[in-house]
């Protein structure tokens, strides 16, 4: 679960910073675009990656496959529309930033893997973007796919994900720390949305390279 090899967590930082800043963005973004300004507020309409950084999920990403931000303020009766369906995409947002940031890296990779210093940068690109994708996606509060779960329930249907919500810190710590269990469950996922990214990164990189 945790690799400490000096060259990989070298080439991890950069792609950690850039992944976890644009994902946060892109929830900022998205909040923004519905109508909500408290994002822009709370200087997180960024991505400079200090202003949503979070130094303990940080380092728990670069030595093992888990990690996160600062989560972005968002107020839902600021959106036009409706709240729940608007909660929803501002979560949905951050993890297709990532599937978009994966895509991209393997497109890349075609036209520069063959250069040292961009091939362990786009390598790390793919890996972390891909997982933060899919552990963001987990329906286990306040991960993103519980928001996005909610979003696609109707709100009397809600009641079991609510209750969750009290546990949902310590199963994220069983996840962290019980490895034979996170992998059984992250495993398949990663390997799932990976055997997707793959061709059509690889796709389009050959197309414009």
């Amino acid at each position: 679960m945790f690799d400490f090899n000096l060259t990989d967590l070298i080439a991890r930082a950069p792609a950690i910073l850039i992944a976890l800043a644009l994902h946060e963005y892109a929830h900022a973004r998205m909040a923004v675009w519905l109508g909500d300004p408290t994002p822009r507020w709370e200087g997180r309409l960024t991505i400079n990656p200090l202003s949503h950084l979070d130094p303990i999920g940080a380092l728990m990403l670069i030595f093992g496959p888990f990690g996160w931000a600062k989560p972005v303020g968002v107020n839902p009766y600021n959106f036009r529309g409706n709240k729940q369906r608007g909660m929803m995409l501002v979560a949905l947002a951050g993890p297709l930033m990532n599937v978009f940031l994966a895509i991209l890296s393997v497109a890349l990779f075609v036209g520069f893997g063959n250069i040292a210093e961009a091939r362990a940068l786009l390598v790390s690109m793919i890996s972390i973007n891909v997982g933060l994708a899919v552990f963001n996606l987990l329906p286990v509060p306040p991960l993103d796919g519980s928001k996005v779960l909610a979003g696609l329930l109707p709100y009397r249907s809600q009641g079991w994900l609510r209750q969750l919500e009290q546990y949902g810190p310590i199963l994220l710590l069983v996840l962290v720390f019980f490895p034979v269990i996170s992998d059984r469950l992250f495993r398949p996922l990663y390997k799932a949305l990976y055997s997707v990214v793959l061709p059509v990164g690889t796709a389009i990189g050959q197309w414009v390279f």
